[in-house]
């Protein structure tokens, strides 16, 4: 069994769905006591927030490259970021950290594609939604043409994701603005929704939504178990 690295604590929330998501399914898989062989390395979230919100993008690459390369040397053999709208980064962090970086959107194009959807639509932080690095990988690698909410919506999605969902805070209105985008994105031909930032499972539900929702979380940890366990 590999070694998972863990670049965790953005925000540690949606980190602990890693953890147990990858420690169940290794029990599934192998059965009896077993676990993951993992390693986490995780942030102040706090810091990387601020740097995010002023765009000192240098700067959270070398934090992130710091992390990777403690993971390295620690004895990981992949590694695995917990957050989507850090993959913003995600080359020059493999780069640098010199072992394979598992990127979440590749084992999420990859679902969508099998299923044979064309559009989909994508909620998560602004950086996300409006970057190309998410995007634009979905496009050139899997043909998906992806759609996101209006300018508005983007906005108000980002606040609930930093204001609520990374503190913990799970509300009912917000569940309820979430529906109504999730019913206007379908509404654009959205054939499913990617949930793509690892707080939004906390909000959303499968039956919060006409269409499927694919969970980036779930995802990425579940592919993570695979690339661990073949050797």
């Amino acid at each position: 069994m590999k070694v998972i690295g863990l670049i965790g604590g953005l925000s540690w929330e949606s980190t602990l769905e890693y953890y147990r998501t990858i420690n169940e399914t290794i029990r599934e898989k192998l059965g009896g006591l077993h676990s993951a062989r993992c390693i986490i390395y995780s942030f102040d979230f706090a810091e990387i927030a601020t740097l995010q919100h002023q765009a000192e993008w240098d700067e959270t690459l070398k934090h992130m490259i710091r992390a990777g390369q403690s993971l390295r040397k620690a004895g990981a053999d992949l590694i695995v970021i917990c957050s989507n709208t850090m993959h913003k980064q995600a080359e020059e962090i493999e780069a640098e950290t010199g072992i394979p970086l598992l990127h979440i959107a590749d084992p999420t194009g990859e679902l969508i594609a099998a299923q044979g959807m064309a559009r989909v639509g994508l909620l998560g932080t602004r950086f996300t939604m409006e970057g190309d690095f998410y995007k634009g990988r979905l496009v050139q690698k899997y043909g998906i043409d992806v759609v996101t909410p209006t300018e508005r919506q983007r906005q108000t999605v980002h606040d609930i994701i930093y204001d609520e969902l990374c503190r913990g805070e799970v509300r009912l209105l917000s569940k309820q603005f979430f529906k109504k985008v999730i019913e206007d994105l379908v509404a654009r031909g959205a054939q499913g929704i990617i949930l793509g930032c690892t707080e939004i499972p906390m909000l959303v539900k499968q039956e919060d939504s006409p269409v499927p929702l694919f969970d980036t979380t779930m995802i990425h940890a579940k592919s993570a178990v695979e690339y661990a366990l073949n050797e």
